[in-house]
């Protein structure tokens, strides 16, 4: 993050909010400048210059489908952390609390800063005029390195001011001693933080910004020496160079998690609702997020490409991106004990002139110092928000009863077989190849027993005025629990590359007749399905019913990414999908019949995906957490008929809050049969700390739902650790099981027994 400004508190979105005009643009307007924005703008959101693609033409994959067998683990059974930021303070406003959780497991973390940050080169305190402030540079970049050094010393629980092991380091990738950068080491027992500074000017000589890196043959940008820096010496980057010395340093510290910024943010029209600020026009997100994003998703095709070339095997890996300035438009996803987590972090980079750190130049950023954070209108420090969002890693079982697990490891899908039914154990990883992939897949099982996984490929990789294309593919199965077909390209919803790098990640239900339904987000916000019929024919992409837009507000019909979908008990296909302002609901009117939008009254939104499950009298009960709360909510909707507000008599039982089950993020739900036979709602889901914790809800009237509401949840051991969302395979009292990827990018098993008390 960079070039930021103040403003008021952020207020999430009341009910007048939602229903008054605002005087911007209609739905007419945006959907036009929207797609204007497509055809016209995407080279200024992204500058790429090469022409589209048709939207089910098959390209090439950057990397080779893969087959070999994955790297051991290695480490002492502990896991490295690896991310790649285009600014100081990225890792701190954007991928926390995963950052933090995974320290916390053990994990050590090497963090690689592209550019120096020096922006204007202004470092104001917060109520300083900005012209009372000489720029310098050099200085500027100093700072905030040595708020970086503030901040991880405080995630380490050491005094902020701690002292630091710096150094000059030579960068792998390239020839030996032609490149150097800086390296800061901190140590506290068995953990271990390391920081590199590349420091690339963020404007460099004749005006190149990363953008042009990326996509522009033959530019070169100069690096920036920070004021009190060890390494003086100024260095050039080509596109390629930038590339090799990433893949490099992945192969020098072989990370067991990646962490990426987002290489494709979505389209954003910048009106009086949603003004510019700092995004680059015509998208949410900051200029140099995206290039960098791109450079590092290239060098991992890279890495993976060379090392299972060089050593036989493929490197054992997950990768998480992560969304930026996303975070300003749309609701807030982090309880409030999370945010002042990262705010403390934040606050203690932003630090102040009146710090005695020992440093010239500056004692952190200080427009980010205080309480600075909590009050920008802007509110990036109040969500996180995965780019690809999904459990990792898919779950189903095979003919005789073994938990089968589907993922991503090393950017390839790769499948994990339980050892034998309910070890508790999987055997090695079974590379699927199919990448260089997105983080997280679908996996469905059709009326044949057949299995199919759905992913977003990174089809094109190239840059410099070269192919940057995305594709949803498939892999099917011949026969159950037999071979795979080749992967096969389903292309995207979308008439061009630049609009289908903003595809969204598939999701797909099998349903009696022997079809399988994929959807997936469109660019445009909306959501587009492709249908296999029972004999296995696809048929072409169809848009989906989109809502009816509030009056006067033009972006209440657009939907986040990270879709839930579920078939009813007449077999009839729901899908939800969470907007600004309320959860949308899809439903199919008959058994093989077009999607409806059924959301007649608005219910309360959520901050992430909400999970949905149906009890055997067909009413259907939606569990999710409303922004920034840390108490999930159930919504029971009766059978059939449109959904209607909560306040409605029709509506059933009114909203209940589960105690004792406080957390963040997406909760997974299942219907299943509890203690004595009684429909029992099974949910799963983070606690504030990153752990699990499952519960079971007595379905029925509302004194019962209310009761087992304040029953306690189990949790999952300490070390149960999961990287993103891991995936809940529901079963009576004694089958259900949760099934994560630890840090060490190796999955887990948990089988816990009920309460007493559920």
């Amino acid at each position: 993050m960079a070039e930021n400004s103040r403003g008021a508190a952020p207020q999430p979105p009341s009910t007048k909010r939602q229903t008054e005009p605002y005087g911007v643009l209609t739905r007419r307007q945006t959907l036009g400048a929207l797609a204007a924005l497509t055809a016209t703008t995407a080279v200024a959101c992204s500058n790429t210059s090469h022409p589209g693609t048709a939207r089910n033409a098959p390209a090439h994959p950057a990397v080779p489908p893969g087959g070999e067998p994955f790297a051991a683990v290695t480490g002492n059974g502990r896991g490295l952390l690896l991310q790649v930021l285009a600014h100081p303070d990225d890792d701190l406003y954007f991928m926390n609390p995963d950052t933090q959780q995974q320290l916390r497991a053990g994990s050590g973390i090497v963090n690689v800063y592209v550019t120096a940050g020096e922006a204007a080169g202004v470092n104001r305190p917060i109520g300083t005029r900005r012209d009372a402030v000489t720029p310098d540079k050099p200085a500027y970049s100093a700072a905030r390195h040595q708020g970086l050094r503030q901040a991880y010393a405080e995630l380490l629980g050491m005094d902020r001011f701690t002292r630091w092991q710096r150094r000059v380091i030579d960068l792998p990738g390239v020839p030996a001693g032609s490149l150097r950068a800086e390296s800061n080491e901190l140590v506290s027992g068995n953990r271990r933080v390391q920081l590199i500074f590349l420091n690339i000017a963020m404007l460099s000589e004749n005006l190149v910004r990363l953008p042009q890196l990326w996509d522009t043959p033959d530019v070169r940008a100069n690096t920036l020496a920070a004021a009190d820096s060890p390494l003086q010496e100024t260095f050039h980057y080509r596109h390629e160079t930038l590339v090799a010395v990433l893949a490099g340093l992945m192969d020098r510290f072989r990370p067991t998690v990646i962490h990426t910024l987002d290489p494709d943010p979505d389209f954003q029209v910048h009106d009086r609702e949603h003004p510019k600020d700092n995004d680059q026009p015509g998208c949410s997100d900051h200029r140099d997020h995206t290039p960098v994003a791109q450079f590092t998703w290239k060098a991992i095709s890279q890495w993976v490409t060379a090392a299972t070339r060089r050593d036989g095997r493929a490197p054992r890996f997950l990768t998480t991106a992560f969304r930026g300035y996303y975070n300003q438009r749309w609701p807030h996803n982090l309880p409030p004990a999370l945010v002042e987590q990262k705010a403390r972090l934040v606050e203690a980079y932003g630090g102040s002139p009146d710090w005695q750190c020992g440093v010239a130049a500056g004692c952190g950023d200080y427009s980010q110092g205080g309480d600075r954070p909590l009050h920008n209108r802007k509110g990036w420090i109040r969500s996180t928000h995965y780019r690809y969002p999904g459990t990792l890693p898919a779950l189903t079982t095979d003919g005789r009863g073994r938990v089968v697990a589907y993922g991503v490891l090393g950017t390839q899908a790769v499948r994990w077989q339980e050892t034998a039914p309910r070890s508790g154990r999987f055997g090695a990883p079974r590379n699927l190849g199919g990448g260089p992939l997105a983080p997280t897949l679908c996996a469905v099982e059709d009326t044949a027993g057949r299995q199919s996984l759905f992913a977003l490929r990174f089809s094109a990789l190239e840059g410099q005025g070269r192919a940057d294309t995305r594709e949803i593919v498939v892999l099917e199965q011949r026969s159950p629990d037999g071979a795979f077909r080749a992967w096969r390209s389903l292309g995207t919803p979308e008439d061009d590359a630049e609009s289908g790098r903003r595809v969204g990640c598939p999701v797909a239900v099998a349903t009696p007749d022997g079809r399988v339904h994929l959807y997936a987000r469109t660019a445009r916000k909306g959501i587009a399905t492709r249908i296999r019929d029972a004999a296995g024919r696809w048929g072409p992409w169809q848009t989906v019913e989109r809502p009816p837009a509030l009056e006067g507000v033009a972006d209440s019909e657009e939907i986040q990414d990270g879709l839930t979908v579920v078939l009813d008990r007449e077999k009839r296909i729901c899908l939800f999908g969470t907007g600004r302002y309320t959860v949308h609901h899809w439903r199919q009117e008959e058994p093989g019949g077009p999607l409806v939008w059924r959301t007649a009254a608005r219910i309360p939104a959520s901050g992430d995906q909400p999970g949905a499950a149906f009890a055997d009298d067909g009413s259907l009960t939606l569990v999710y957490r409303p922004p920034a709360d840390a108490r999930p909510y159930l919504y029971r909707l009766p059978a059939g008929g449109p959904l209607t507000s909560p306040e409605d008599p029709a509506f059933g039982a009114q909203p209940v809050g589960l105690r004792h089950f406080e957390g963040y993020g997406p909760l997974t739900a299942h219907s299943v049969r509890g203690p004595g036979g009684k429909d029992t709602l099974l949910l799963a889901g983070k606690t504030l700390d990153g752990e699990i914790q499952l519960r079971w809800v007595t379905l029925g009237k509302d004194s019962e739902g209310r009761a087992a509401a304040g029953a306690r949840p189990l949790r999952s051991p300490a070390q149960l650790v999961p990287v993103g969302n891991p995936a809940l395979l529901p079963g009576g009292p004694d089958r259900a099981c949760v099934v994560g990827v630890s840090p060490t990018a190796t999955p887990w098993i948990w089988r816990p027994a009920p309460t007493s008390k559920a």
